[in-house]
């Protein structure tokens, strides 16, 4: 029995060990995602006011000229008798930010079920291979590409910029233009806070008004009675800006759904630290009251050998 008592006090001395080297570590990666969620949410907030401004002016151009276009552009219709919808899937490259991805991709799934019930035929746009992995064994057939979020730098380190956008965003056009597709939308994450972030689902192609917000309206009231010229036409206008439009919304979805991914990973790494201090504390009660038994075991022989002399 002593034995026993022995080996269940290294086994716990070690558990302990083990449990405090991971808190250390959940407890760093806490404080990363913390400063990458501070320069994340910076730079979401900068680009929703240029991006809610681009939505609307688009949205207003087609509104009041849409009947002057000699010939409507591919990105505001699409390809109307090709049924084939393009979802793009946001997730993360990495884990360790508790539901977030698993979150995504239940709500990926019901959108592909509902879109199959409509007759379409789906295809899988992955970016972020956390999707792709989870997608894989049920719609893995329909998975068309998959690409990282966002790209490496110099220093290893994931980031996103306008650039990264305005690339994907050709590669859209251009599978259009092959008619790869009929029409897009994009499944993400919107960023409220380190801990409400809510799953979003976007059409892209053709253009919708997608950004149902405070600032939008306000904008809209503000500017329903004013009065635009267009030089040198609308086409032309159009051509140009709806491009530009798919590029910056697609460059504000990048930073919503990193930034989301911060605070997620924050708020994951936030539990596990106190998880692993509530185990910590279980574990050294176990700990002391194995020894106590140990000793009371020694003492018990001491006192039964002396009686015996």
């Amino acid at each position: 029995q002593k034995e026993e008592l022995m080996a269940s006090l290294k086994h716990l001395r070690i558990r302990i060990r083990t449990v405090k080297s991971t808190q250390k570590i959940t407890s760093a990666m806490k404080m990363v995602a913390a400063a990458k969620l501070r320069r994340s949410q910076e730079r979401v907030e900068a680009v929703r006011p240029y991006d809610s401004a681009m939505q609307e002016m688009v949205s207003h151009l087609l509104n009041e000229s849409r009947q002057d276009l000699a010939k409507e552009p591919l990105l505001l219709t699409g390809h109307e008798d090709l049924h084939v919808h393009l979802l793009i899937v946001v997730t993360t490259d990495r884990g360790l930010c508790g539901g977030f991805n698993g979150a995504i991709v239940r709500e990926a799934k019901s959108v592909i079920r509902t879109l199959q019930g409509q007759g379409k035929t789906v295809k899988i746009f992955c970016l972020g291979r956390k999707g792709q992995t989870l997608l894989r064994a049920e719609f893995g057939n329909l998975i068309v590409e998959t690409i990282p979020h966002g790209h490496k730098t110099n220093q290893g380190k994931s980031t996103e910029n306008f650039s990264d956008a305005l690339e994907f965003s050709t590669k859209l056009q251009g599978m259009l233009i092959k008619k790869e597709f009929g029409e897009a939308s994009i499944l993400f994450t919107i960023f409220h806070s380190a801990l409400r972030q809510t799953i979003a689902h976007h059409y892209l192609i053709p253009f919708r008004l997608n950004w149902e917000e405070e600032n939008v309206v306000l904008e809209a009231n503000f500017r329903k009675n004013a009065l635009y010229e267009y030089e040198p036409g609308v086409d032309s206008l159009l051509d140009y800006l709806l491009p530009r439009s798919l590029a910056i919304e697609l460059y504000r979805v990048f930073l919503e759904n990193n930034a989301s991914e911060q605070g997620a990973r924050m708020t994951a790494m936030d539990n596990a630290t106190r998880n692993a201090k509530e185990v910590i504390k279980r574990l050294e009660l176990s700990y002391n009251q194995t020894r106590q038994a140990y000793i009371t075991k020694e003492l018990i022989e001491i006192i039964s050998g002396s009686e015996a002399v």
